[in-house]
């Protein structure tokens, strides 16, 4: 008895040991060498699913969010920027207006190019370009010198610069505004709060 326990054990080793080896091979052979029954019935259902369905995407452009949702998060640090420069909490100041700068960054990646009612292409770099390079820098500016008074001036040339664009979208009606609460309620802008530690 305890020969054959042995002999079934050696062989289901042996089994496995072959089942293994054949299936490292298979795994090996270029696609459509090996085809099994189930997977010819699978594609010829396939076939039909597919001949039915919605086109795909031709760019990559249609599975990536819309323009609209990184400009709501350029919204988000924007506002944001706003109290914690008004509290003078300059190190959350800083990292709200690098967040508005790569979620910018983003929108624009997202749609380089706007074209209006007219047919004019807008270029997004461009006027993104000129608003880091001008708004966002002088905000940059006053948050390493810690000035309050040119915080708030360039903020406010900022928004004014963010509606000169909106307009050439032909979005006048996204008009900004300086924002009369944070976006979010869990951060507190205090530079010198204490809790939690």
């Amino acid at each position: 008895m305890k020969r054959n326990t042995e002999m079934c054990a050696s062989a289901l080793i042996g089994t496995g040991a072959l089942l293994g080896f054949l299936l490292s091979v298979l795994t090996r052979l270029p696609s459509g060498i090996v085809e099994t029954r189930a997977s010819a019935e699978e594609k010829a259902t396939h076939t039909n699913v597919v001949a039915h369905a919605q086109p795909l995407p031709s760019t990559i452009s249609g599975l990536l969010p819309d323009q609209s949702h990184a400009m709501a998060d350029v919204g988000y640090h924007f506002a944001n920027l706003w109290f914690a420069g008004d509290k003078e909490n300059w190190p959350l100041a800083k990292y709200y207006l690098q967040g508005t700068r790569s979620h910018l960054t983003w929108a624009v990646r997202l749609h380089p190019v706007r074209t209006t009612s007219t047919g004019a292409e807008v270029d997004l770099k461009g006027i993104l370009q000129a608003i880091d390079n001008t708004f966002l820098t002088e905000i940059d500016r006053a948050i390493t010198n810690k000035d309050t008074a040119k915080f708030q001036a360039a903020y406010r040339q900022t928004l004014e610069g963010c509606y000169a664009c909106h307009k050439a979208l032909e979005k006048p009606f996204l008009r900004p505004q300086i924002p009369s609460a944070p976006s979010v309620s869990i951060i507190n802008f205090d530079p010198n709060a204490t809790w939690p530690e």
